[in-house]
């Protein structure tokens, strides 16, 4: 069942990256946003209420819902919406991708696990990866530029991001489902949207071209409902370190189809800086013994296990 649903997590939030482009245009980011949210969380509290599950939750609780929806439905997709006016989508889910490395610092900070050697190498060689792809925007760095802009507001995103995961696997640790949890963190990050929306959005309110809704539905149930579903199972399952291994793979989906839409022209930096930051999270990901073999060191002198190298399927 885990397997399924990294399958889904990956495919899904691949393509989403391309589709939020879709939605940048007359309309201003901070709207589409709060569209996005709150169609979701009515199909998906609907959802909840047809099954007949619980919706009723005491205050302390929906201010956890409304933490969440600040940092995972809110504010981190504004910083990506505005990012892919100034970067490729690719190159923004280059940047997600290190949130595999925020999620373990995170992991530590809040709940104590380890961070061993082997995290260290691999964050140390995917960052490596980071500024090889970058390397012409960092020498240039200002932000004033576009480029400038885009890697600050996808750095941002990312680490609010993880910071929601962290506010997401505390819920529901305690015990709160995910659909609910998710429907409620979504509808109080579209509330939280709205009003800057209504302050800064100015230009279209929306935008009828299919192109438009198109990609708004999109994002809405699949990007939205089924995604965030799958990933935030994963969450609750297995923990915030792993379930970001997602983030390994759905980049590589990213770029091929900006490749294809985008006319993304890959150079042989953009190339080494790929396989750099797919090979630290590797590391990161790999079985201590495993990775010492490969490397040549006897095997026996493993590192005892922390709680993210246990089972995926306990």
């Amino acid at each position: 069942m885990n397997a399924v649903l990294y399958v889904v997590t990956v495919l899904i939030w691949g393509s989403t990256w391309l589709a939020i482009k879709g939605q940048l245009g007359d309309v201003h980011p901070t709207v589409s946003v709060a569209y996005r949210f709150a169609l979701a969380a009515v199909i998906l509290l609907a959802w909840a209420r047809l099954r007949g599950l619980p919706l009723r939750y005491p205050l302390r609780v929906h201010g956890q819902f409304v933490l969440m929806g600040a940092l995972m439905f809110s504010t981190n997709f504004v910083c990506f919406y505005f990012a892919e006016q100034h970067l490729t989508t690719g190159l923004v889910s280059i940047i997600f991708a290190m949130s595999l490395l925020v999620n373990m610092v995170f992991a530590r900070v809040f709940f104590r696990r380890t961070i061993t050697r082997k995290m260290l190498l691999g964050g140390a060689i995917g960052l490596l990866g980071i500024v090889t792809v970058f390397w012409p925007e960092f020498q240039n760095f200002g932000l004033s530029s576009g480029s400038g802009q885009g890697i600050v507001l996808s750095a941002l995103g990312t680490l609010v991001f993880c910071l929601g995961n962290v506010v997401s696997g505390k819920t529901q640790a305690a015990g709160i489902p995910v659909v609910q949890g998710t429907g409620f963190a979504m509808a109080y990050g579209a509330l939280l949207t709205a009003p800057f929306a209504l302050v800064f959005g100015g230009g279209a309110a929306f935008d009828p071209s299919l192109k438009y809704t198109g990609s708004l539905v999109y994002l809405a149930v699949f990007g939205s409902v089924v995604g965030f579903g799958a990933y935030l199972t994963l969450l609750g399952r297995i923990g915030g370190e792993r379930a970001a291994y997602a983030m390994v793979l759905f980049p590589i989906v990213a770029l091929l189809l900006s490749t294809v839409f985008e006319s993304f022209h890959w150079t042989v930096r953009d190339l080494v800086g790929v396989a750099l930051i797919l090979i630290g999270n590797a590391v990161m990901l790999t079985n201590p013994a495993l990775l010492r073999r490969l490397i040549g060191r006897p095997a026996e002198a493993t590192e005892p296990a922390t709680p993210a190298q246990a089972p995926a399927d306990r």
